[in-house]
């Protein structure tokens, strides 16, 4: 039995260590971003715009397996749209264009097929992205007067720091080289925390939720 376990285990670590490999690569990401919106209908927070945004970063794929890879790396990306409400103050409705920007880690696991055609795959993602903001602007300004209270703040002030998004994605990549690959694929960004502090804190509307919601066009070179 002791024989039967090592053998096991020299194998395990055999193949694991045949399989262990790290592809690192530059993403560019063209994007289109919302705000879902959430509130009390007093306040009638609605999504009215989505914004056009462009990312990119770093791709770290790390195989654990000869289709599986844990993928990581760094990405700066914006997000973000336009969103109205009802003032209760005077009863009239408002518009504001929020623009965040955010330095992202996505961790993810990519599963990938076995060769579709010659030297292609196809590749699925699934996970998240921890973030935080490092730059806002409210209606393309870096500050904020309220047409309301006349108080002026700044735009980063408006958004909470830390975003955590679900991720799915899929996609082709293309072997070019003996290390080249490029690959071509979409994804989804889903927020899962409330991004805004200002109408709470500064207009004390209760219950007021903003989310980021984000389709991209993921395109990147790997070495």
């Amino acid at each position: 039995m002791k024989k039967l376990l090592l053998a096991l285990l020299t194998v395990g670590a055999s193949a694991g260590t045949a399989f262990a490999q790290v592809e690192i690569g530059l993403k560019l990401s063209p994007s289109v971003t919302n705000l879902r919106a959430e509130s009390p209908s007093n306040l009638s927070f609605q999504n009215e715009k989505s914004k056009l945004t462009i990312g990119g970063g770093l791709i770290v794929d790390y195989f654990f397996g000869q289709n599986y890879a844990f993928s990581t790396g760094v990405q700066l990306v914006g997000k973000g749209g336009t969103i109205s409400y009802l003032d209760p103050v005077n009863a009239r409705r408002y518009e504001q264009k929020i623009g965040i920007q955010y330095l992202e880690v996505p961790v993810s696991v990519k599963l990938f097929t076995n060769d579709i055609t010659t030297d292609t795959k196809l590749y699925f993602q699934l996970g998240g992205t921890l973030g935080g903001a490092i730059a806002a602007k409210i209606d393309g300004n870096k500050r904020y007067i309220s047409p309301t209270t006349g108080s002026e703040t700044k735009a980063l002030d408006h958004v909470i720091t830390p975003e955590i998004a679900a991720l799915l994605g899929f996609g082709v990549e293309y072997q070019l080289g003996q290390s080249t690959k490029v690959l071509a694929g979409v994804s989804y960004h889903r927020g899962l925390l409330n991004v805004d502090k200002y109408f709470e804190d500064n207009r004390k509307f209760s219950d007021v939720n903003l989310k980021n919601s984000e389709f991209a066009l993921d395109l990147g070179l790997k070495f």
